[in-house]
């Protein structure tokens, strides 16, 4: 098994690895991945992101994918850039993302959250065995309170393993977004044996750029009565809040 999510093979297309499995069967990805992948190849000509917003078409398979880009809207100041991943033709995961020329607010910045508690504080997250491989061994995973197999609220760090793609160290950016759409997972309300709960988008936004190695999530779900969740969470670096993630959640009981 490599150590990264995908392998290049040219002209902009990726094989992916057994390190993309998501959750819900051997043959489709979780969406940290192919996240991470999009906006990789967003960040390839523009050197920040301010708000990210993922649509789920499908399940993204475990395959080689084809990842292409566009800006839809250039601009001196602020520009609107778009990204697909396509699997033998069919579109199933698209990504809309600003982009905000940086100049020095220093002197107004300010409105963050608290900083969570260090990576140092927090202590390894238990894995079942029933879902012990893939994605979810392919992160490291430190909570602070709650995670994954605990139902409710939860703050976790999480430090990926792996290169998003072989031979590139993946940078800050790409590592937060190989996590964040984890907040619907470690904050879940529902036993994932019994239920679905499957978020059908992902939107990120970001006031200032990450650093470091860890992503903090700050995470709750909410689930309504009528099968639609949403889940929301504050996410972190080692030197404070970064930014927001909400996901829709379509939640129902498996068989």
């Amino acid at each position: 098994m490599m150590d990264a999510f995908y392998l290049p093979l040219g002209d902009d297309v990726f094989r992916s690895t057994q390190h993309t499995v998501g959750p819900w069967g051997p043959d489709s990805q979780h969406l940290g991945p192919p996240s991470a992948l999009l906006v990789r190849a967003l960040l390839a000509s523009r050197p920040t992101l301010s708000r990210v917003t993922f649509e789920v078409l499908g399940p993204v398979p475990v395959a080689d994918l084809t990842v292409s880009t566009s800006v839809e809207r250039p601009g001196r100041s602020v520009e609107l850039l778009s990204a697909s991943l396509s699997c033998d033709g069919r579109v199933v995961l698209t990504a809309r993302a600003w982009h905000i020329v940086g100049s020095d607010t220093t002197a107004v910045a300010g409105g963050a959250v608290a900083a969570m508690a260090p990576p140092a504080s927090a202590v390894p997250m238990e894995i079942p065995d029933f879902w012990s491989g893939g994605y979810l061994a392919a992160v490291e995973w430190l909570s602070v309170s709650g995670g994954i197999f605990t139902p409710g609220d939860a703050q976790v760090w999480a430090g990926p393993r792996v290169a998003v793609v072989e031979g590139f160290e993946p940078t800050p950016l790409e590592r937060l977004f190989s996590v964040v759409d984890s907040a619907s997972g470690v904050s879940s309300r529902v036993d994932i044996r019994k239920w679905y709960a499957i978020n059908t988008d992902l939107t990120v936004h970001l006031h200032r750029q990450p650093v470091g190695e860890w992503v903090g999530l700050d995470a709750r779900t909410t689930i309504g009565p009528d099968g639609v969740g949403l889940a929301t969470s504050v996410v972190h670096d080692v030197e404070g809040p970064v930014g927001t993630t909400a996901q829709a959640l379509f939640v129902r009981e498996r068989g």
